[in-house]
């Protein structure tokens, strides 16, 4: 289903496409699946998961919150330079075909960040309202993914990490953060080449 939604959008996408790209018989995938829909679900859900473990993993317990935002953040926009058509998928077609999945993505992102803080007693009033700091993040990241430029979602780490940070530590700590991220995002394009 990724490959297809990234071949030809989730519209443009038929059973054949899917039974072809995963080399298996339409009776298998009706075993498993109703209908494109079901499979299409089942896709978004595979995925954001995937997205969840990857931040997940990318920060240790001892990281206070601002440093494992943008760890997580960080690896987020690895994950997807690495697996374009996950992110078109993510970013593009579950929106355009269940417009909800903004608020799934929102029910499931803000409490994670929000609760870092909450955790380590280190939440502030927010500054910036972390459904419109969520808002602009996704909308950099999809412009980045409609122009074809996957490949360069890191680059978006600071930015994303003022956008993840401000709204529960302010605007000193976010300033902090991006800095650090364009340090190590530095160090990084060094050692790559």
């Amino acid at each position: 289903m990724v490959r297809s939604c990234a071949e030809k959008t989730y519209a443009g996408t038929t059973i054949s496409d899917i039974v072809a790209h995963a080399a298996i018989s339409r009776t298998t995938f009706y075993k498993h699946f109703a209908d494109k829909r079901a499979c299409f679900d089942a896709t978004v859900d595979a995925c954001v998961e995937e997205i969840r473990t990857v931040a997940r993993d990318a920060h240790t317990p001892t990281d206070s919150p601002a440093e494992a935002v943008p760890k997580a953040t960080a690896a987020i926009l690895q994950r997807m330079a690495e697996k374009p058509a996950l992110a078109q998928l993510l970013t593009a077609d579950a929106i355009a075909v269940e417009p909800a999945v903004l608020d799934r993505y929102r029910r499931l992102m803000l409490p994670a960040v929000a609760g870092l803080w909450d955790a380590a007693g280190e939440r502030q009033q927010p500054h910036i309202d972390p459904r419109l700091a969520f808002g602009r993040a996704q909308l950099l990241i999809f412009n980045q993914i409609a122009a074809g430029n996957a490949a360069e979602l890191p680059d978006l780490l600071p930015e994303l990490t003022y956008l993840a940070v401000a709204p529960f530590a302010g605007h000193e700590e976010a300033l902090a953060q991006v800095s650090r991220a364009e340090g190590e995002r530095a160090r990084a394009r060094a050692l790559s080449q």
